[in-house]
């Protein structure tokens, strides 16, 4: 296949389809693990703790990586890269596809979901710094805002589409159909000119910032997820805890000393960056409000995980048809306006979630509505933040700067998931709180009284993260239209 140069060569809607259908194999088909995990673990045999580790550790696993790829994206290739990231999101939707019911079923769980959080962290950051290589101006606008109807649309049809697969064809489908969708991918992007920055020097691997933010991560996971079932004050809880904080300070300073740190601190002199990448952590942090009100709606109500799914069809419509309208208010307002915008709507949407007082049939009218703002509000903010993200980037730390960028995205997801589902978890396997009934008087059945006190309390943490990523943006983001 002959190509242009790549000093001369300028994306086409081939290179971009084939790179979104990279994405999807991340946000849509990994992503579907938040409505149908029920059903998985019933099927698998599995129990609910570990499978919710299986959950989290794919977003975990590609935000640990997603950085170093970054960086090594920028030296080695960017194409390079993308193709790598269909290898590893084909050999993982195969071994969760194919995982046995009994003792191996999580062996199998656990390897296909971290390779899919390879592939995440392969092809977020490379399939970025592309964008910014080879599109510019409002082609790049273009370009990330169909890049984004695949990460954040892509998330916002997750659950419907797992529901339907789940009820009508066999979950396992699911991600034998994500095998497929990355292999055509593959072949779209195949035959694309390398690019990579020009950099001095030779690369060394910063193997001591990787293991210790890698160590700092699984045990805060681990914490997170397992803290309730082990005991709050148990050793190893503590144990844990302790190691995640050791570690923790060890990165920091490794990093800060490192000449080749995989995570360069001086790109958050940026404020502008600072700002986008810090909300934009918070923000996919309230993919755990996702999987409250799913199990709640299903434990709780009895729904099926396709009826569940049903319920999201708004969030999936409002986020791929509104877009774009982000793209113009990034364009007429500067990125500031629209992403607080953006944050409030979907601050907007939890708290309509949270009146689980109410009898099923109103609650699921809600939860209609508050799905369509979910997906309106970040329909509004994912186009301005990348690109504010992406244009304050020097060229050659477009790879890893958005390493970083996406790697807030990872662990948002999979910390807000993992705190999201500890919180739940563990306050409806307990009795009831009495002191909230004198404040919150709850309609219907009283059997499953815990489990909607529970998703109160879990969905306000996701509400106060909402909170914390509006200041963020208001001291960091600064105001006006773009030049």
């Amino acid at each position: 296949m002959t190509t242009r140069p790549t000093s001369e060569y300028r994306g086409d809607d081939r290179l971009l389809f084939g790179i979104i259908l990279g994405v999807l194999g991340f946000w849509l088909f990994a992503q579907t693990t938040l409505n149908i995990a029920p059903t998985m673990a019933a099927d698998l045999d599995v129990a609910t703790n570990v499978m919710n580790i299986a959950v989290s550790i794919t977003a975990l696993f590609s935000g640990i990586f997603i950085v170093v790829v970054g960086g090594l994206a920028d030296r080695v290739g960017r194409v390079k890269m993308v193709m790598w990231g269909f290898a590893f999101g084909i050999a993982g939707s195969l071994l969760v596809g194919a995982a046995p019911t009994g003792a191996l079923a999580a062996p199998f769980l656990m390897l296909g979901r971290v390779a899919q959080g390879l592939s995440g962290a392969f092809i977020m950051p490379a399939s970025l710094a592309l964008l910014k290589a080879y599109w510019d101006g409002a082609q790049r606008q273009r370009a990330i805002s169909l890049w984004s109807m695949g990460s954040w649309g892509g998330s916002g049809f997750a659950a419907l589409f797992g529901g339907f697969m789940a009820e009508n064809v066999g979950w396992r489908y699911i991600f034998f159909g994500s095998a497929l969708v990355s292999l055509l991918g593959m072949l779209m992007v195949r035959g694309t000119p390398e690019s990579k920055a020009v950099v001095k020097g030779d690369f060394t691997f910063d193997t001591m910032g990787v293991l210790t933010f890698m160590v700092t991560m699984v045990a805060l996971l681990v914490v997170a997820t397992q803290g309730s079932r082990m005991g709050w004050t148990s050793p190893i809880t503590l144990g844990l805890a302790a190691t995640a904080i050791v570690f923790g300070v060890l990165f920091l300073i490794t990093e800060s000393r490192a000449s080749n740190a995989f995570v360069n601190f001086k790109l958050f002199g940026n404020s502008t960056y600072t700002g986008a990448t810090i909300s934009n952590l918070l923000l996919n942090g309230v993919a755990g409000m996702q999987l409250v009100s799913m199990t709640l709606v299903q434990l709780g109500g009895g729904l099926s995980a396709q009826e569940a799914g049903m319920l999201t069809l708004g969030y999936a419509i409002a986020i791929v048809g509104f877009i774009r309208v982000g793209e113009k208010l990034l364009q007429k307002f500067g990125a500031r306006a629209p992403m607080i915008w953006g944050s409030l709507i979907v601050g907007l949407s939890i708290a309509l979630l949270m009146p689980t007082h109410l009898l099923l049939g109103q609650y699921k009218v809600l939860a209609v509505m508050a799905y369509t703002l979910f997906g309106l509000g970040l329909a509004f903010y994912a186009t301005p933040s990348t690109d504010a993200a992406l244009s304050s980037l020097p060229d050659d730390q477009a790879g890893s700067g958005s390493g970083i960028y996406k790697m807030a995205s990872s662990l948002g997801a999979s910390f807000g998931v993992a705190i999201s589902a500890a919180i739940f978890t563990a306050l409806s396997a307990g009795e009831p709180f009495h002191w909230l009934d004198g404040v919150i008087t709850f309609s219907g059945r009283q059997d499953n009284l815990a489990l909607r006190q529970a998703a109160v309390i879990a969905l306000g943490f996701n509400l106060l993260m909402v909170a914390t990523a509006i200041a963020s943006i208001m001291l960091t983001v600064p105001k006006g239209r773009p030049r």
